[in-house]
């Protein structure tokens, strides 16, 4: 790691981010300075750290502190409303943030004012690629141009409880495969905030929200979460299938987007980054 100390700032404390302090909380060069969480949870939320044991546990509060603990970079793992309470406002104040709930990208206008208020601070949002790989080619192909790309997710009936599929599907009692959801990346991306991010990462990449057809299962079939995705065009044509054990604290977040994160972080630091 390089000599520089990143101070992390942190939005949320649910699977995702805890994973993620475990995870760092050894890193040299990084240090987890803030966790930002919703009004009222801060004690709760400071009484779990102090189990942790850890030698330097970060300050816990309601709104990011810019004055006096600015931190280097804010990760943002708290859900779509974070990005409007959390992002946005950092954005605005020069502090370049990683974003992990990209669905939230899917409502109309919020990919533009995330670009708005980057512009406005002089600095940068990061997109994570989440639990899906080959963005980076999907990425670099568009500049070619695409003509087509289409998102297949898989996932155990369970992986979709309390989402619409439940109005479509008995999930507890399902006995083969069953497809609930046909449409755009940016519907699915609305309808299943929490199960979706895949799609929407894979439009703002691709061809876009409106373009990139999505189809989606449940399968009682399968015990990991199945990503399959295939783009056509210019430079010719990929497919990509990644089948991703899901967080054990957390069936329905793929334990790849912790790792995500994790890496971004990482290259933050590292004087080699990849």
């Amino acid at each position: 790691m390089s000599g520089v100390l990143k101070r992390v700032a942190i939005v949320g404390f649910g699977a995702i981010s805890q994973s993620v302090l475990d995870l760092t909380k050894g890193d040299e060069g990084l240090r987890i300075s803030q966790l930002i969480v919703s009004p009222g949870k801060e004690d709760a939320v400071r009484e779990q750290l102090a189990g942790l044991g850890l030698r330097n546990p970060p300050q816990v509060r309601s709104a990011l502190a810019l004055d006096t603990d600015r931190p280097d970079v804010l990760v943002e793992c708290a859900g779509h409303g974070a990005l409007t309470a959390h992002v946005l406002p950092a954005l605005r104040q020069g502090v370049p943030c990683l974003v992990v709930s990209i669905g939230a990208l899917s409502a109309p206008g919020m990919a533009e004012e995330l670009e708005q208020a980057a512009r406005q601070g002089g600095t940068q949002v990061h997109l994570l690629s989440g639990a899906i790989g080959g963005i980076d080619a999907l990425a670099a192909a568009r500049m070619a141009g695409l003509d087509s790309v289409t998102y297949v997710g898989r996932k155990p009936p369970l992986g979709w409880l309390g989402s619409p599929a439940e109005e479509k599907l008995d999930l507890r009692n399902l006995k083969e495969k069953a497809l609930f959801f046909e449409g755009s990346a940016r519907e699915a991306a609305r309808l299943f905030p929490k199960n979706a991010n895949v799609a929407a990462t894979l439009a703002l990449a691709g061809v876009g929200l409106d373009q990139t057809r999505v189809e989606l299962y449940a399968d009682p079939a399968v015990n990991q979460n199945i990503h399959y995705y295939e783009a056509q065009g210019a430079f010719g044509n990929m497919a990509v299938t990644m089948q991703g054990k899901p967080l054990a604290s957390n069936p329905k977040t793929s334990a790849l987007t912790v790792y995500s994160v994790v890496r971004a972080l990482r290259n933050l630091v590292s004087p080699l980054a990849v």
